[in-house]
Formats: structure tokens, sequence, C-alpha cells
């Protein structure tokens, strides 16, 4: 347990943000040395280097990814949060497009200064993993959850119950990824993927699930138990 959390301590730049970090860190400093030597006066160089010094600072904070394990050795029937962020919706709603019933859906909204990294909120087998194309709504509106741009990954449980985890796209978000794939083992402590600024995870549960969490809350991805299965 020690070594957990040392481990815990320690923070990565997620790969999804070297492009960015790296082209980014270039075209700034370039434009810095332009006008260190362009002007007689260093005001522009250094009012540029305050405003993108900051911007630059908020994207590296974005792209951190800590190293995490959830402190506990028991998973079994476990959900633990798949995202960084605050729930902003805990209810039964009518899942009409896999389970054709009303399932317990937990959604956890990021905002721009939290870890975007997603985790697996449950330990089992990829069932599907799905893509749709769509809206870019703001993520924390109710139809964001169906005509915003999501991927779906469904997750078969050890004990045979089927989890829904749906990445959205937000308003500035752009790209979703994920690292599941159909038919491989998942478990808590894993990367199911990342999404690009501004975002929202939903978690559907089965009626009947426990939740473990209440609206406003705020989450830590793979550390925060958000609902104990039946």
């Amino acid at each position: 347990m020690g070594e957990k959390i040392k481990k815990l301590k320690k923070i990565r730049i997620h790969r999804e943000g070297t492009d960015t970090l790296v082209w980014g860190g270039i075209v700034i400093a370039a434009i810095a040395l332009l006008l260190w030597r362009s002007f007689d006066t260093h005001i522009p160089f250094w009012g540029f280097v305050a405003v993108f010094g900051v911007v630059y600072a908020i994207v590296l904070n974005f792209f951190r990814c800590p190293v995490r394990y959830f402190p506990q050795e028991d998973t079994e029937r476990i959900v633990v949060a798949p995202a960084d962020g605050k729930i902003v919706v805990v209810e039964e709603v009518d899942e009409d497009e896999y389970f054709h019933d009303r399932r317990l859906m937990v959604s956890i909204f990021m905002s721009l200064f939290n870890v975007h990294a997603n985790w697996f909120p449950v330990d089992g087998k990829v069932k599907f993993v799905n893509h749709r194309n769509g809206n870019f709504h703001k993520a924390w509106l109710p139809k964001a959850s169906e005509e915003n741009e999501h991927a779906d990954v469904m997750i078969t449980t050890p004990e045979g119950t089927d989890i829904l985890c749906r990445q959205i796209a937000g308003a500035v978000a752009r790209r979703i990824v994920t690292y599941a794939k159909e038919g491989e083992d998942c478990y808590i402590d894993e990367h199911l993927g990342f999404i690009k600024f501004g975002s929202r995870v939903d978690v559907y549960l089965p009626l009947g699930t426990e939740v473990c969490v209440k609206m406003g809350q705020s989450t830590t991805g793979d550390q925060t138990i958000i609902a104990r299965l039946k």
C-alpha cells in the first residue's frame, strides 16, 4: 500500500498532449524571440510572455496525467469514477439504444482545469466500442448525452452485468480518444481514453445500484467510488 501511495504522487504528461505542448512551446518561443529583437522597448515581449505563458501553463495543466492506483485490493462490484470533475446528473433514464429499459445514469462534467484522462469504471471485458458523430452542445446540458459526438464502451463485469460508459464531446472538445478494444479484458486503474478540452463522461448502471455520490460532488478518476453494484 505504501508503494501505491508513492506512485499516486507522480505526475506525468499524457501522450495525447505531447505534440500540442512541443509545437506550442516552439511557436511561443519563436514569437517571443522575434518580439525581443524587433522593438527597442521590451514591453511587447514581456506582455506576450505574460499572456501566453499563462495560456501555456493552463494547457500544460490540462494534459497532466497522474499515476493512480485504486487504494483497495477488492474491486468486486465497485464502480469508480471514470474521470475527474463534478457530478452533474444522478437520475433514472430510459436507455433505448442498447438496453431498451430504464437505467441509472451518473454523469461527471470535466472543466478545462480537470485531468482529462478517463479510466475504466469497473473490472470486466469490453463487449463493444461504438463511436457516434454528433453536435457539440455544452457538455453539462441533458441533451448532450444523446445528441453530442460520443464514444460508447460497453463493459461486462465478471458477474455478468453490462455497464455502459459514454465519453461525450462538449462545446470546446473536438476529439475523443478511446483506447478500449472489443474483446479485451479491462481493469480499474487502466486508461479507457482521453477527451481533449471540456467534456463529460456518463455511466449507465442497473436500477437498484447503490449510488455513493451526490449532485455537485467532486470526483477523482480511479479513486472515488461512485456506486456499488447489487
